[in-house]
């Protein structure tokens, strides 16, 4: 069965890039475009991970974060934090709220490809 992707991003270029990227993966990929939304597509069905901007409006990446690891459903899901904000202060808090990891953009696509497959294989 194909591995759930939820792809968490307020910029319509980038959450069309990461869905066409995911999709070729052979993933199974759902879109939120605000934290909110984010919580409600976890809540219908459980992702196996989460491409998490940090900046958007309404709850920040740092909140939803936050929160899928107070779940004990959502302890599984890998969190991958996508963010413009390279400073460590901004990954040190992303990883201590739990993010698995931290990708600064721009990034490269084939990297990020790689690096999702990867989390998803060793689980």
């Amino acid at each position: 069965m194909a591995q759930r992707v939820l792809v968490v991003d307020d910029e319509p270029n980038i959450v069309t890039s990461l869905r066409f990227l995911m999709e070729r993966e052979g993933f199974l990929v759902e879109v939120a475009s605000t934290g909110p939304a984010a919580l409600a597509a976890l809540e219908r069905e459980a992702a196996d991970l989460v491409l998490l901007d940090v900046m958007m409006p309404e709850l920040d990446g740092f909140e939803v974060c936050r929160q899928i690891r107070t779940r004990p459903e959502w302890q599984t899901t890998k969190v991958v934090m996508l963010t413009a904000k390279g400073r460590d202060v901004e990954r040190e808090r992303g990883i201590a709220l739990g993010a698995d990891c931290y990708v600064t953009k721009p990034f490269s696509t084939r990297e990020l490809v790689e690096r999702v497959k990867g989390m998803l294989q060793t689980g």
